[in-house]
């Protein structure tokens, strides 16, 4: 999709209008803000949508994320999103943005049962930022938050075996390789390793003790 000389999408603009704005600004994801060096992760918003768009429609993100991540990434998918986001309750799911524009997503999603206390985190970023040090940084966020102000006791994380980036992403951020589910991918046809990384509570309080 050819933005630069694209009109505003009117399906997005008559979303943005037809919402009510004073329940919008008052939505508890749009007030929660964890800042970070030269980027904030926040609550989502509607008009989130075309820079979602923008730089979540790229085949090199999608080949290292589920399925259900949409490829192509279209302004219906970018919309369709940012609704479902804006009445998080806790907040759990953040916009990675920088001078207010999304540039990618952190988040957690919580489990049920007896995994109900390890929620997994999944993250993604513009591939023009992979490599400047903020995805460490945003996970360490996350974490921080989700640990002080949820009722966990673990974070848990999967990795595609070819992803070497978002493992040593996760590795620079406390994390620990618990193991690998052999074949347990197929991803574009490929079937992968899968590596399990995970964070305890216990570590987590002990390394910011420490520090």
């Amino acid at each position: 999709m050819d933005n630069k000389n694209s009109q505003p999408n009117q399906s997005l603009t008559n979303l943005i209008e037809s919402t009510n704005i004073s329940t919008f600004k008052n939505c508890i994801v749009t007030n929660m803000e964890l800042k970070g060096n030269g980027f904030m992760l926040r609550g989502w918003r509607l008009d989130d949508a075309e820079s979602l768009q923008k730089h979540a429609d790229n085949p090199n993100i999608y080949s290292f994320l589920l399925d259900r991540f949409p490829h192509p990434y279209t302004m219906d998918a970018a919309i369709s999103w940012t609704q479902q986001m804006l009445y998080q309750n806790p907040t759990i799911n953040f916009a990675i943005a920088i001078d207010d524009q999304v540039v990618g997503g952190i988040g957690l999603e919580m489990r049920d049962d007896v995994y109900r206390k390890a929620p997994l985190i999944g993250y993604w970023l513009s591939e023009h930022l992979w490599g400047k040090a903020i995805m460490p940084e945003a996970i360490k966020l996350l974490i921080d938050y989700a640990f002080s102000n949820l009722d966990i006791v673990r974070i848990q994380a999967g990795v595609l075996s070819n992803n070497l980036r978002s493992i040593r992403v996760l590795e620079k951020s406390g994390f620990v390789k618990e193991g690998v589910l052999k074949n347990g991918i197929i991803k574009n046809e490929m079937i992968l390793d899968e590596w399990i990384y995970g964070m305890v509570k216990p570590d987590w309080l002990n390394r910011n003790t420490i520090n």
